[in-house]
């Protein structure tokens, strides 16, 4: 009998450790938004600048002043000839204004001092663009690619420039626009965060990378939240979207101690007719993400699917909360058009790829862009960190598949079903919840992928440091990364 009894317990457990080796399905297949990668293809142009700074080195700031001020100047002539007239995206003084910005780079980064002046324009340029993009059709690739062009452009040339700095000398706040609001407020950092102001933000793991690259026009945030500042008290609260405890508010010290490697501040202008009528508008949209937080638990939504609210990822929650009142956010849809991306992403549930972005959001011509934070310390970290996401995503593209470990998977799910019950009670486990497990081993895979080439390309970048005496631009880590990626494999 005992024997008998023995011999089923052990084909028991048999069975059910072969039940637990049964992969999942394959998702379902998907197919891509209709669009098209922006690609820059401009490789001669970014190594003719790299070229010019190492010309340029020798002269210091004695030879460059004259030239730089000359420049800033013409700058600043082609950004009020553009403030006083209407432009298409195709308008040339906005082909000149982009080329300019990325001629004066090199010289900046030689003579350091003039590095608070060029982050100047550099806001200004994005301001008058954005005003001008209130009459684009940004559905238009035409319109979209010479926003991006203007705008993530200038972000990448000045960057670019800082990271020739010490971390030292680096300023971690960039004041923007001061754009007006009647909403409660509190002061965080030097700055004055409103009741309805949004926080772009980008996070240090690898899918914080993945978030942020992995998309038609590639930016440098992953994540959005919203602010609500209490009118009796103000102390400021933080409305989110987190893919391991779904929708949470939180004290804005608990936001801001969670990594990140930067912060951007976005307000809606107070000259759209929704905020003119009513000015305190963003605050009732605050409370509104803030009640509707408190009332219920809201899933982290996985399919990206901004018309179904019942779950939400992280922009959904500004903008179902905006769009309760009127305003609509993200004008010109993000779109998610590369096969390779597609089924990556696919990989951890995401089913639309026409959908809102986080990096996308700054493009909005509806919101100013208030001021940013940037961690000097880890600046670089992030351009490494783009680097090895998107050589991986150029494999992904020429169709390699983001594998997992099958042997781990018994014990991914036991711990799934572990996640499952701490869920029940409100607590995180170690698998997010909405995630099976064979994603939370993707995402494992991604993250040893990820932390190859990024401890590869960091030690490259020792050496050329060494040798040339400055840091690497962003296309010589990618060409860092590809090499690493090659050696890897």
């Amino acid at each position: 009998m005992k024997t008998s009894r023995l011999r089923i317990a052990l084909l028991s457990s048999v069975l059910v450790v072969a039940l637990l080796f049964i992969p999942d399905p394959s998702p379902a297949p998907v197919r891509p938004a209709a669009g098209r990668p922006f690609i820059w293809n401009q490789d001669p142009r970014w190594e003719a600048l790299e070229q010019r700074f190492r010309e340029l080195r020798p002269l210091g700031c004695a030879g460059l002043s004259p030239e730089i001020r000359a420049r800033l100047d013409g700058i600043d002539s082609m950004i009020e000839m553009a403030a006083s007239m209407t432009l298409r995206p195709d308008a040339s003084i906005l082909k000149d204004l982009e080329a300019s910005t990325f001629e004066l780079a090199p010289m900046v980064a030689v003579c350091q001092t003039d590095v608070p002046e060029y982050s100047a324009r550099v806001a200004q340029l994005r301001s008058i663009v954005k005003d001008q993009s209130l009459g684009w059709n940004l559905s238009d690739t035409t319109s979209r690619n010479r926003l991006y062009r203007l705008l993530y452009g200038g972000r990448a040339a000045s960057e670019e420039v800082l990271l020739q700095m010490p971390a030292s000398q680096i300023s971690p706040l960039l004041r923007c626009d001061d754009e007006p609001s009647q909403t409660p407020a509190a002061l965080v950092l030097g700055v004055s965060i409103h009741s309805g102001d949004i926080l772009v933000s980008r996070g240090g793991a690898p899918t914080s990378a993945l978030i942020a690259r992995g998309n038609d026009y590639p930016g440098n945030f992953s994540h959005v939240a919203m602010a609500y500042v209490d009118q009796n008290s103000s102390v400021p609260w933080v409305i989110e979207s987190h893919i391991e405890r779904g929708v949470t508010v939180s004290s804005l010290r608990d936001y801001l101690n969670d990594v990140k490697l930067r912060i951007m501040v976005l307000r809606l202008r107070s000259d759209l007719p929704a905020l003119v009528a009513d000015p305190l508008l963003p605050h009732r949209a605050a409370l509104r993400a803030l009640k509707s937080a408190r009332d219920r638990h809201i899933a982290y939504d996985f399919a990206m699917d901004s018309g179904d609210t019942s779950k939400m990822f992280c922009s959904e929650v500004v903008s179902a909360a905006y769009t309760a009142e009127g305003v609509h956010l993200w004008r010109g849809l993000s779109t998610i058009s590369g096969p390779g991306t597609v089924t990556w992403l696919a990989y951890f549930g995401v089913e639309h790829f026409e959908t809102q972005e986080p990096s996308d959001l700054e493009y909005d011509p509806q919101v100013r862009v208030v001021a940013e934070w940037r961690d000097p310390e880890t600046l670089f970290k992030d351009h490494i960190d783009n680097a090895a996401i998107d050589v991986l995503l150029e494999g992904a593209e020429a169709g390699e598949t983001l594998s997992y470990d099958w042997l781990a998977l018994p014990v991914a799910r036991l711990m799934k079903g572990y996640s499952v019950l701490l869920n029940l009670f409100g607590r995180e486990g170690p698998v997010p919840e909405g995630m099976n497990a064979t994603a939370g081993l993707r995402n494992t895979k991604l993250s040893a992928l990820h932390r190859q080439i990024f401890e590869g390309v960091l030690a490259r970048t020792e050496v050329f440091r060494k040798e040339k005496g400055y840091t690497p631009p962003y296309w010589e880590l990618l060409k860092m990364a590809r090499e690493e990626k090659r050696t890897g494999e």
